[in-house]
């Protein structure tokens, strides 16, 4: 560790150097505009916190500096699109958790009342209650773990907890897969279509340089040679 320490510090400060200095040129070529984009500003905040003093009072701030690792979502375009898609799919995301809450918060009233007297440590209270039924949503020791148990004094409660997993674990869990998925591809058609309008952009640009050329070539000619350019004008 002792021969790899030098090593890594050196490579770090070799980062942190190319970091800096591609900001800061992105700061001289755009200057102001630099701040316009979210993630020129989502670099600057990681760079600077990265430039932290080690002053004992800015260690929490210094430890921060792990964060560094996220430019490479800037820095590639595909994990940036996933990161966009579920930036853009968190409103939609909030209904689906207001509905998973509905559904939690009926099943620890519901599991309170059924099971708490018999089984205190899972469901002796409501926040209990909501714990349990979070792990049976996770699918994570949630047969023998807590719905066996409880079946073998309650032999009817299959009739909540297979509903509870089906509308949780598959439905709600499921629309929340869709809304993410739903997202990145609108964000990628976005893409797609800026690039497009770009590329239409880009292309009608030269258009315009080649008919300014033309039309300088014309008038060239015409002021070489009046005589012949009044021919072809009245032919």
């Amino acid at each position: 560790m002792d021969r790899v320490g030098p090593v890594v510090i050196a490579l770090d400060f070799a980062c942190l150097s190319v970091f800096v200095i591609e900001i800061a040129l992105k700061f001289v070529a755009y200057g102001l505009r630099f701040f316009r984009d979210p993630w020129n500003v989502f670099d600057f905040l990681i760079v600077s916190i990265a430039l932290m003093p080690a002053a004992h009072t800015l260690s929490v701030l210094r430890a921060l500096r792990i964060l560094r690792i996220l430019r490479v979502i800037s820095a590639l375009p595909r994990l940036r699109r996933v990161v966009e898609g579920f930036i853009a799919a968190l409103p939609g995301m909030g209904s689906v958790f207001l509905l998973m809450g509905l559904c939690f918060y009926i099943g620890a009233v519901m599991t309170t009342k059924l099971y708490g007297p018999d089984f205190p440590e899972w469901f002796g209270s409501l926040g209990r209650s909501a714990y349990s039924l979070f792990q049976i949503m996770t699918l994570e020791s949630w047969s023998m773990g807590i719905v066996r148990p409880v079946m073998e004094q309650h032999p009817q409660a299959w009739l909540f907890f297979v509903p509870f997993i089906l509308m949780t674990t598959f439905a709600v869990v499921n629309l929340l897969v869709g809304l993410i998925v739903n997202s990145m591809q609108d964000a990628h058609h976005e893409e797609d279509n800026a690039n497009t309008d770009a590329y239409r952009d880009e292309v009608l640009t030269r258009l315009e340089k080649i008919e300014r050329r033309l039309q300088d070539m014309d008038r060239r000619i015409l002021a070489e040679n009046p005589v012949t350019g009044s021919k072809d004008t009245k032919m």
